[in-house]
C-alpha cells in the first residue's frame, strides 16, 4: 500500500495531468474561439470553425472540472484559499465562460447577422479572457500571493484585484493566451482547407512565436524572482499544517529543482523544441503532426510551471511561513487512497472514450458540408 509522502508526490503528478489534458483538450476549442472574429471572415467560415470543435468542446469542459473537483478533493486548503483570496479573478472566468455554451448553442439560431457576430464576439470573449487569467494566476502564484493563515488556519487575502495585473503576470498571461491560440490555429489546419487553412497556419506562426517570446521573458524574469525555499519542516510522511514549517525568500529559487537535478532541464528545452517544431511543421503542412507537438508545447509548458514551484503550491508574500505546499495542503490519507483508487478506474475509460469519439469525429469540415447540414449544424 502506498504510503502518504508518496500519495501527496502522487496526487500533484495527477493534479498536473489534469491541468495538461484541459489545456490540450479544451484548449484547442478555445483557441479556435479566439481565432474566431480573425479567421472566419464571413459567416459560412465562422461556421466552419465553429463545427471542427462542436462534437466534442463540452465533452472537453470535463478536463476543467475534474481539474477543479482533483484540487477541491486533494487540496482542500489550496481550494479555499486561491477561491475567496482570487475571488474576482475567479468569477471573471466563470462569467466569461458562460458565452461558451450559450453561444455554441444559440448562435445560429437566427439568421440575423447582428445576432451572429453577437454570439462570436461572445465566443471569443469567453475563449480568450479564460486563457488570459489563468497565464495571470501562475504568475502570481511565482511571485507569491498576498494571504497569511492565523493560528486557527483561516487564511486572510491582503492584496486586490489590480495587484493581479502585474506586469510579470501579464507576460505568463501572454504566454498562456499565445499557447492556446497555438493549440486552436493547430487544430483549425488540421481540419479545415483552402483559406481558412492558410490563414490558421499563419495565426499559428504569429502564435508560436509570441509564445517563444513571452517564454524568454519570464524566464529571465523568474530566474531573477525572489522565490521560496522550504527551510524546515516535520516529516512529510504524517499529517502536518502549513505553519509547522520554516519559509525563506531567496533570490533565484525557482531554478532550484532544476539545479540540483540537472535532467529537469529537458523540460523547457522541450518547451522551445516543441514550438519550433510546430511553427515548421504548420508552414510545411503537416498539420497532424502540428497538432502533437503544439500539445506537447502544452505539457511542457505547464510542467515546466510545476517543477519550477514544487513542492509550493500556494506560497504566500505576506507570511511565507503560511505558503501552501503539497505536503501540508493535502487531504487524509484515506481520502487519498480512495481517489487514487477512482483515479485509476475512471482515467483509462475517459482516455479511451475521447479516443474513440475524436476518431469517428474526424474528417475536414467544408462549406458544402455546412450549406447540406445547415439547420442541423452549429
Amino acid at each position: 500500500m502506498l504510503d502518504y509522502m508518496t500519495l501527496k508526490f502522487l496526487w500533484w503528478l495527477i493534479v498536473g495531468v489534469l491541468l495538461i489534458g484541459f489545456a490540450i483538450m479544451d484548449g484547442h476549442d478555445m483557441g479556435v474561439g479566439i481565432l474566431l472574429p480573425f479567421l472566419g471572415k464571413n459567416d459560412t467560415e465562422r461556421r466552419i470553425m465553429i463545427n471542427t470543435v462542436a462534437p466534442h468542446w463540452d465533452g472537453n469542459q470535463v478536463w476543467f472540472i475534474t481539474a477543479g473537483g482533483a484540487i477541491f478533493a486533494a487540496w482542500p486548503f489550496v481550494y479555499a484559499t486561491a477561491f475567496s483570496g482570487m475571488y474576482w479573478a475567479l468569477l471573471l472566468v466563470l462569467f466569461a465562460l458562460f458565452f461558451r455554451p450559450v453561444g455554441f448553442e444559440y448562435r445560429s439560431k437566427l439568421p440575423n447577422p447582428a445576432w451572429r457576430q453577437s454570439w462570436d464576439l461572445g465566443l471569443f470573449a469567453g475563449s480568450a479572457v479564460p486563457a488570459l487569467v489563468f497565464g495571470v494566476a501562475f504568475g502570481n502564484l511565482l511571485l507569491g500571493v498576498p494571504f497569511y493563515l492565523d493560528d486557527t488556519m483561516r487564511s486572510f487575502y491582503t492584496g486586490s484585484f489590480w495587484a493581479l495585473l502585474n506586469p510579470f503576470a501579464l507576460v505568463c498571461g501572454v504566454a498562456s493566451l499565445s499557447m492556446l491560440t497555438l493549440q486552436g490555429a493547430s487544430f483549425l489546419s488540421h481540419r479545415t482547407d483552402g483559406e481558412i487553412r492558410q490563414r490558421a497556419v499563419k495565426a499559428g506562426s504569429i502564435a508560436a512565436i509570441a509564445l517563444l517570446i513571452a517564454l524568454t521573458v519570464a524566464g529571465v524574469i523568474v530566474s531573477n524572482l525572489d522565490g521560496f525555499v522550504i527551510k524546515s519542516i516535520p516529516d512529510v510522511n504524517s499529517s502536518i499544517n502549513p505553519l509547522m514549517k520554516e519559509v525563506s525568500r531567496q533570490t533565484g529559487a525557482w531554478l532550484g529543482n532544476y539545479q540540483r537535478y540537472p535532467v529537469l532541464w529537458a523540460i523547457p528545452a522541450l518547451a522551445y523544441a516543441a514550438a519550433l517544431l510546430t511553427l515548421l511543421l504548420l508552414r510545411s503542412g503537416k498539420t497532424l503532426a502540428a497538432f502533437v507537438t503544439s500539445s506537447v508545447t502544452c505539457a511542457s509548458v505547464i510542467l515546466n510551471a510545476g517543477v519550477a514551484l514544487f513542492p509550493f503550491i500556494l506560497p504566500s508574500s505576506s507570511t511565507p511561513q503560511s505558503s501552501l505546499t503539497v505536503w501540508d495542503a493535502t487531504s487524509s490519507l484515506v481520502t487519498l487512497r480512495v481517489m487514487f483508487v477512482v483515479a485509476l478506474i475512471f482515467t483509462p475509460i475517459v482516455l479511451g472514450y475521447t479516443a474513440w469519439a475524436y476518431r469517428v469525429m474526424r474528417g475536414t469540415v467544408t462549406g458544402d458540408y455546412i450549406r447540406a447540414n445547415d439547420k442541423h449544424l452549429y
